[in-house]
């Protein structure tokens, strides 16, 4: 269950998916070349009538280029589970998980904050792999529609839980500095699976615990 909110414009529908992207915890490419990369960033920048011959220009290409290496290149971890042991049954939540992610149509950062739940089966997660999850997906040219899904199912293959949430709310530039020059706005998306999705009650309470009902 996927919705799509802008301040601006109220609610619509998001079009369905083609096709989720494969659960690892590794990055979306190899690793980056920042020689080409370098290389790349000085022609563009001169195709843009920008001079590099300037002392404090001289340098960009490569400050560029390890910039944006930075940020589409995820740090690797490795998701640690535990048993639940005690058979805890209610909701595992971590809200206001800040992010940053780059818009696959403009190449241009979108940052926001994430609240990510689950109602756990026979397994936990350790707390700080939520925020590892939102990181690791958020690391490369996005949507805010497949990040939302990305970390949801990813939950969903890796602890079989009996419910999943995600809701992320972002502001993107490619709407505020250019186009529409909508400052202030916010996006707001929400994956819900099982129980969450299903239960109108249980819904009602993660929705309400990560700030979208009051």
């Amino acid at each position: 269950m996927t919705h799509a909110v802008s301040t601006e414009s109220g609610h619509r529908p998001i079009v369905p998916r083609p096709q989720r992207a494969a659960l690892h915890a590794v990055g979306p490419s190899g690793n980056p070349d920042l020689s080409d990369a370098e290389a790349a960033a000085a022609l563009f920048l001169r195709a843009l009538g920008v001079p590099l011959e300037a002392e404090h220009l001289r340098a960009t290409p490569a400050r560029m280029a390890r910039a944006w290496a930075e940020m589409l290149t995820p740090r690797p971890f490795e998701p640690t589970t535990f048993p639940n042991d005690e058979g805890y049954d209610e909701l595992v939540l971590v809200r206001d998980i800040p992010f940053r992610s780059v818009c696959e149509h403009h190449l241009l950062p979108f940052t926001g904050r994430a609240c990510v739940g689950y109602l756990p089966g026979e397994r936990i997660l350790g707390l700080s792999k939520l925020a590892r999850v939102v990181e690791h997906y958020a690391c490369r040219p996005q949507t805010q529609e497949r990040l939302t899904q990305q970390i949801a199912d990813w939950l969903q293959e890796r602890l079989h839980p009996r419910a999943v949430g995600v809701v992320i709310s972002a502001e993107h530039t490619c709407m505020t500095l250019r186009g529409a020059y909508a400052t202030g706005s916010s996006t707001v998306t929400s994956a819900l699976l099982g129980q969450l999705r299903d239960d109108a009650r249980s819904r009602q309470e993660f929705l309400s615990l990560a700030g979208l009902m009051h």
